[in-house]
């Protein structure tokens, strides 16, 4: 019988018995709520509350988002997640001629308080969290959602949330960067800093194993690469003079759920179990620093344009593989993302997939219960000890920020991804209606929005905002972020202000996202890679 390997090349025996398993129960699984984790992070899971059930959405406007929202919520969402143009990512307003062509393509643009307010509508930010695909320009997007809550009258600490803020895998595995690794990571300590003493209940960072996946990493690869950054965001943190159990419990996670069952089931509980042992080895961390909460996406690499309807079975194991694994959240993709963006039909299908699992599966009624399978256990070693191996390749290079630098992420996520399309090729690995089961029909093809008349009114609608407000307030606003912005540079030695006061101040006199990255790139300068 050949040899069948994982997905991540991990070899897999026909048969597990229990001489091949070193798994101890108190040493390596122990109950789930109690270190190190590895059976999940609460005591009862899901027993107590299902996960939050976190569609993913960003159409263009403000308004369709919004639209977008409430249909969710009515169908029985309960958190919110915002999908941003790439302007808005970038720190580039809708009227620059840099977002020509791009305003509302990927997401919601987004460029004033204004619109946050409009995105927001009737939405009970005191009640709902929300989580924001946001990196470069997360401070500010932050700031937007905070000055929305405040001119509602909604104190800071009802807020309840997460800004991704993960600019270290943007250098990695996505591009959505502005300013050089130095002063982000600076920014990103600040906001780890603002959050914990302005916004208790807010995750400042969400740590993104996902983009990394979908640029072709491995499951391994995939735990290893997001937690070699995340060491690097506490390190900098802790550098900073804050102490880890006064940020690191509010640290969250970012991961992707894949095909193979039982893999991504025994990646998230090897990865719940090697966090919490980094952080009480590296970082002296409390047991509620060292537990790690993750939201789960499914994968949208894996979506198909052909036969789109085949992506439902996909999704639906994903989703098995996320909750099996223990999520805090997840999103369910839509059946045909791989063609457009989601339909109402397929992203009201991907909720109720979820709440399929949730309700009628039986998953949701015992923690952990794959624990203890043999076979499951194995993978999870195996997991665990060569994501350890990956981490020491990093340690030995300096870090996150030096191994970036030296490509070592963008090398080895390279390789994983060509040797993985090479298998499809050779029909090793098999992709139902692709390179197997075919049935010779072309895709389906799904009605556009019209980019070019959405652009045109959100340059007006920007125009609108800048010829009423106060421009003398907006000029002063944003010289006080360009004083302090100085300061986040590798440079100075002396005590920082504080800058997500002052970007809020300059966000409540309507400044602009791409007024405020002007100012602090303007301090900063601008990252060029170097390959």
């Amino acid at each position: 019988m050949s040899e069948r390997l994982s997905p991540s090349g991990i070899p897999i025996p026909a048969v597990v018995r229990p001489g091949d398993v070193s798994t101890e129960y108190a040493r390596d699984l122990g109950d789930p709520g109690q270190f190190p984790y590895t059976r999940g992070v609460q005591p009862t899971m899901y027993r107590g509350r299902l996960w939050t059930m976190r569609q993913y959405a960003g159409f263009g406007t403000a308004k369709a988002t919004n639209e977008r929202f409430r249909l969710l919520l009515d169908a029985g969402q309960t958190g919110l997640s915002v999908a941003f143009d790439l302007p808005t990512q970038m720190g580039i307003d809708s009227s620059s001629p840099r977002a020509a062509g791009e305003v509302g393509r990927v997401g919601v643009a987004i460029d004033t308080v204004d619109d946050m307010h409009v995105l927001l509508d009737g939405i009970p930010l005191d009640r709902v969290s929300t989580s924001m695909t946001i990196n470069a320009t997360a401070s500010t997007l932050l700031a937007m959602y905070i000055v929305v809550a405040e001119e509602r009258g909604i104190s800071r600490d009802k807020l309840s949330g997460t800004v991704q803020n993960d600019i270290l895998k943007e250098y990695i595995a996505r591009g959505t960067y502005i300013y050089p690794p130095a002063p982000s990571l600076a920014l990103t300590a600040e906001m780890f800093r603002f959050c914990a003493a302005e916004v208790p209940q807010w995750n400042p960072i969400s740590i993104s194993g996902y983009h990394i996946r979908e640029a072709g990493a491995t499951a391994v690869q995939e735990v290893a690469f997001t937690f070699a950054d995340a060491l690097a965001y506490v390190q900098q943190a802790v550098d900073a003079g804050l102490p880890v159990d006064a940020f690191a419990p509010r640290l969250s996670f970012f991961f992707a759920a894949h095909n193979d069952l039982f893999e991504e089931v025994a990646k998230f509980r090897a990865a719940r179990r090697l966090w919490a042992r980094l952080m009480r080895e590296r970082f002296g961390a409390n047991d509620a620093s060292c537990k790690m909460r993750f939201h789960t996406q499914t994968g949208g690499v894996t979506l198909t344009a052909q036969q789109p309807l085949s992506n439902v079975v996909r999704v639906t194991v994903q989703a098995l593989a996320a909750t099996l694994g223990g999520t805090q959240s997840l999103h369910t993709n839509g059946y045909d993302e791989a063609l457009a963006l989601p339909t109402a039909e397929a992203a009201t299908l991907a909720l109720r997939t979820q709440q399929i699992v949730g309700y009628e599966s039986g998953i949701a009624n015992t923690v952990d219960p794959l624990a203890g399978s043999w076979y499951v256990e194995q993978l999870t070693d195996n997991i665990e000890s060569r994501a350890l191996e990956l981490l020491a390749k990093v340690d030995e290079l300096g870090g996150a920020a030096e191994a970036i630098r030296a490509g070592f992420f963008q090398d080895e996520i390279g390789r994983s991804a060509y040797e993985y399309q090479l298998r499809v090729e050779a029909g090793e690995t098999v992709v139902v209606g692709v390179n197997k089961f075919g049935d010779g029909q072309l895709p389906p093809i799904i009605p556009a929005p019209d980019f070019k008349e959405l652009e045109r009114s959100q340059v007006a609608r920007l125009a609108s905002v800048r010829a009423e407000r106060d421009q003398p307030a907006v000029t002063a606003a944003l010289a006080r972020v360009a004083e302090a912005a100085p300061d986040y540079l590798p440079t100075h030695t002396a005590a920082r202000r504080e800058l997500m006061p002052r970007i809020i101040d300059a966000v409540r006199v309507r400044a602009s996202g791409g007024e405020i990255a002007d100012t602090l790139e303007a301090a900063w300068g601008r990252y060029q890679p170097t390959m």
